[in-house]
């Protein structure tokens, strides 16, 4: 049935097919935007941007994808919405609905996003929420596949927080046969669900999915290093907890020792420099963070493209 009119909330709202014709967009609209040529796949349309968190990287690629696309985005901040406070999710989703063509929604709980689909007449994409990032997920696979020069054969490991990056990249590699080892400290590991749904994608796919304790045992022969920050937005109360619990899995330089030589590391940024990696692995030769960012405009064109 294709993509257009559905709505993304979660990686598994895509199958692999659709992820990797996502992904061939991506691929084709990047050379596009690097040839200098125009791809008005939207027509005028007007895409609602509403956020409850702040955002650099967010916010920016989907204005910046919208324009690039021929379309117009709509920026609504925090304090322009107030979700549940002025008005119900519902409601708002209702009234976005008469003005424009999609909703792409950053917020703090997925439910939020499922009230906003049950009333939405226009595709609602998550571009966040507690539960999953899959328009980051997204931009790590292309990611991926140019450093690595494809995922079968190829392992990533995942350090720190079972957060909802982490969730949708297990769920992502998955489906298009990239093995994925998860280290996080114990409590801490991703849904169960999660990991269930991301195993049995694995197997259909020939992918591995592991999920332990022990960083140097992930990171060990790894092709490439994934981490995030340890405290997300909302979790502040946790901070100093997290810190202590956290600490050995630092991504350093001794741990990206254990990695494959030609490994490339990966973080979803913002970083925060000297928790949970290191100012030399994230600015060293390694790293790839500034391909992660850059991607994230081409998967959110694609998506926006498919959908609208």
């Amino acid at each position: 049935m294709g993509l257009r009119g559905r709505d993304v909330l979660s990686v598994d709202d895509l199958s692999a097919e659709e992820v990797r014709e996502v992904l061939g967009l991506a691929r084709h609209l990047k050379r596009e935007r690097r040839a200098g040529l125009a791809h008005p796949a939207l027509g005028g349309k007007s895409v609602a941007l509403l956020f409850e968190k702040p955002s650099l990287r967010t916010r920016v690629t989907f204005e910046v994808g919208v324009r690039e696309l021929g379309g117009y985005a709509v920026y609504l901040a925090p304090q322009d919405v107030q979700l549940g406070v002025r008005e119900t999710a519902a409601d708002v989703a209702r009234n976005l609905g008469r003005w424009v063509d999609g909703l792409v929604a950053r917020v703090y709980r997925h439910d939020t996003l499922r009230e906003m689909v049950d009333a939405s007449p226009v595709p609602v994409v998550n571009a966040l929420s507690d539960r999953e990032h899959p328009c980051q997920a997204l931009a790590d696979l292309l990611t991926l596949e140019e450093k690595l020069g494809g995922f079968q054969g190829r392992r990533v490991a995942w350090v720190g927080d079972g957060n909802n990056v982490c969730h949708s990249f297990l769920l992502a590699a998955a489906k298009v046969g990239l093995s994925v080892h998860v280290a996080t400290p114990p409590g801490y590991s991703p849904d169960a669900a999660v990991i269930e749904a991301a195993r049995q994608a694995a197997a259909r796919s020939g992918a591995a999915v592991q999920v332990g304790t022990d960083p140097r045992a992930a990171v060990a022969g790894a092709h490439a290093v994934y981490t995030d920050v340890w405290t997300s937005m909302g979790q502040e109360s946790e901070r100093e907890q997290r810190a202590s619990r956290f600490r050995p899995y630092q991504v350093n330089a001794a741990l990206l020792a254990l990695a494959d030589p030609a490994a490339v590391v990966l973080h979803c940024l913002p970083a925060h420099r000297g928790e949970e990696i290191t100012d030399d692995v994230l600015d060293g030769p390694q790293s790839v963070v500034l391909d992660q960012a850059e991607n994230r405009l081409h998967v959110q064109k694609a998506l926006l493209a498919l959908v609208l």
